[in-house]
């Protein structure tokens, strides 16, 4: 099959959600959102509020719709996160804004901030990671279509989880 990116393009969130949980991301993908009612979500909301208060004209940039870059400045964009503990999704989906500004043919760097550890971590996007890239959005695309959520994956995060409650309840037979 012939990759066409605009076929395949995806909320920045989902392409994080894919490497979180794929229950999550379908749930999310379907209206779902658990994210407003979370003590965790709400405490990144206002670290992202208060987070380089000096670069309020560059946070936070819609780009169609899709993905929203935390901070873009001249050479990079920033993605600001609260801590490392989901390092590798954060780092997919900064790779993933960096992969999607070049298909629109604006190359930059990316930066992750760790804001409450105080760390900064370069990500450089490789001819790997657009390859991996779009293999991610092809099965992603592919879990779209899936008539009911992924089953319930026990993962060690599972509790901290905005759909926590919506993935463990009880169901009546």
């Amino acid at each position: 099959m012939e990759y066409n990116f605009d076929d395949f393009k995806v909320q920045g969130t989902k392409f994080n959600y894919y490497f979180v949980c794929k229950r999550k991301l379908w749930l999310f993908s379907k209206g779902i959102a658990m994210e407003e009612a979370n003590d965790r979500v709400q405490q990144g909301k206002i670290t992202h509020e208060y987070a380089y208060k000096n670069k309020e004209d560059k946070k936070e940039k819609l780009i169609d719709g899709l993905i929203k870059i935390d901070i873009l400045e001249k050479e990079d964009i920033r993605e600001v996160k609260l801590s490392s503990k989901m390092k590798d999704s954060d780092r997919m989906q900064l790779l993933y804004y960096l992969y999607y500004l070049k298909q629109l043919g604006i190359i930059k760097r990316g930066t992750l901030n760790y804001v409450k550890e105080r760390r900064v971590e370069e990500v450089v996007l490789t001819i790997q990671d657009e390859e991996k890239i779009e293999e991610v959005l092809k099965e992603i695309k592919n879990i779209l279509k899936f008539k009911y959520p992924p089953k319930v994956e026990k993962l060690t995060y599972c509790k901290k989880c905005a759909y926590y409650e919506y993935c463990y309840v009880k169901e009546i037979d």
